[in-house]
């Protein structure tokens, strides 16, 4: 049987939720939003060797995404596997967001198909547009058995990511992601899909049938940072904070006191702003330092970003988690 062959005999769902891949300037400069999932499918020849069922989920801007949209995704994601038949899902969106979006639904999604997250640095209407390949590369990795439990993956430039480590570090180029921490799990060649590598099952949120109303600030701390930043209201809404310190975890004294008082009220994780490496947990004894903070009750996000710790955090006070199995979930980011 021929690859061709084979790809028709396995449908997969194409959930478009915007971003620049289906964007294309209008009557005014700068591109918008604008193609729906069918046009995407269009556009990329090599995709009619594939059974596409084509959704257009969302029209919007990476940067505009909810929670609520993920969620409503997961939900859509489950019902085209257990009801649809699915074997996987490409999911086309806006780069802005991708790490954090993948992540979400690495951790809110129960399937066993693959489900595969990708989009493009430059639009359709210009040079060298790179959707339609990361469109194809993205259908072949849903589509291969080997690409199941590994949990989301992100596809771009041939190269396959895990959800947990992937990041967007580049505002332009076409070579924009990468995993710092660990690498690509594996790649595309011709029609080959290759996965080298592959990570521990992370942890699940179960999903309440109504989230409920949560607010995690993130904030990054800088030399000289004026701890009276954190002076926000509390008992107002924000309900979780995720820190970016320095290095591997750091502050200065006033910021350090200041956020062990907050840290006796709600949860407060400590991550680096650095973006790659491990939050330090034994090196340093200074005030302000990691030892000092995971004295005063903050909690280490091991080789977790910001963004994404944020996502963990938000998601667990949206379906009822506890303080205690919010640090339980968060432990499985450190080994």
């Amino acid at each position: 049987m021929s690859s061709s062959a084979a790809h028709l005999t396995d449908r997969i769902v194409v959930f478009a939720l915007g971003g620049t891949i289906a964007m294309v300037p209008g009557d005014k400069p700068g591109a918008v939003p604008t193609l729906d999932a069918a046009d995407l499918v269009r556009a990329v020849p090599g995709l009619s060797d594939f059974d596409i069922e084509a959704v257009s989920f969302r029209q919007k801007p990476g940067a505009h995404l909810t929670f609520d949209d993920l969620e409503a995704l997961a939900s859509a994601i489950e019902d085209a596997e257990a009801k649809g038949g699915a074997k996987g899902v490409v999911i086309t969106q806006g780069t802005d967001t991708i790490e954090e979006v993948a992540f979400a639904l690495d951790l809110l999604l129960d399937v066993s198909i693959p489900v595969v997250v990708t989009g493009a640095m430059r639009n359709p209407s210009v040079a060298s547009a790179d959707g339609p390949a990361n469109m194809l590369a993205a259908a072949r990795v849903a589509s291969s058995p080997k690409a199941a439990g590994h949990g989301v993956l992100v596809v771009f430039t041939d190269q396959i990511h895990a959800a947990r480590f992937v990041k967007k570090q580049h505002t332009s180029s076409v070579a924009a992601f990468s995993s710092p921490n660990a690498g690509p799990v594996g790649w595309v060649s011709e029609e080959d899909v290759i996965i080298v590598a592959s990570v521990p099952s992370g942890g699940h949120i179960a999903r309440l049938p109504e989230a409920l109303p949560a607010k995690v600030a993130l904030v990054s701390l800088t030399l000289d940072f004026d701890c009276q930043i954190l002076d926000f209201d509390r008992n107002g809404g924000v309900q979780g904070l995720v820190i970016e310190g320095l290095g591997g975890g750091h502050s200065n004294p006033e910021t350090a006191e200041k956020l062990g008082q907050i840290a006796d009220t709600i949860p407060v994780f400590l991550s680096s702003r650095t973006g790659s490496g491990q939050v330090l947990r034994s090196t340093y004894g200074f005030i302000g330092s990691e030892m000092d903070l995971l004295g005063r009750g903050l909690h280490d996000t091991g080789w977790l970003d910001g963004p994404k710790s944020r996502i963990l955090m938000n998601l667990a006070l949206r379906h009822g988690l506890d303080r205690q199995s919010i640090c339980n979930l968060l432990s499985r980011y450190r080994a």
